[in-house]
């Protein structure tokens, strides 16, 4: 039987960068803003893609809406 919990999805920078659509460093200044929980080790960063998918709809709902007024 599941507890519940599931083990978290995470994917490097690169990958993040892409599934969002914005540069790595971009990604990194989230992280460092704390926009964007890190994962990983130290020389490793990975960032959880349930959080990037959620910031990807964020990005793409503030794009709609900016079309639509204008």
């Amino acid at each position: 039987m599941s507890t519940g919990a599931r083990p978290r999805r995470t994917v490097p920078t690169q990958l993040a960068a892409l599934a969002v659509g914005v540069s790595e460093a971009t990604i990194r200044k989230w992280a460092s803003r704390g926009k964007l929980a890190r994962y990983g080790s130290p020389g490793r960063a990975e960032y959880d893609v349930d959080e990037l998918m959620e910031i990807a709809a964020e990005r793409g709902e503030a794009q709609y809406r900016e079309q639509s007024e204008s």
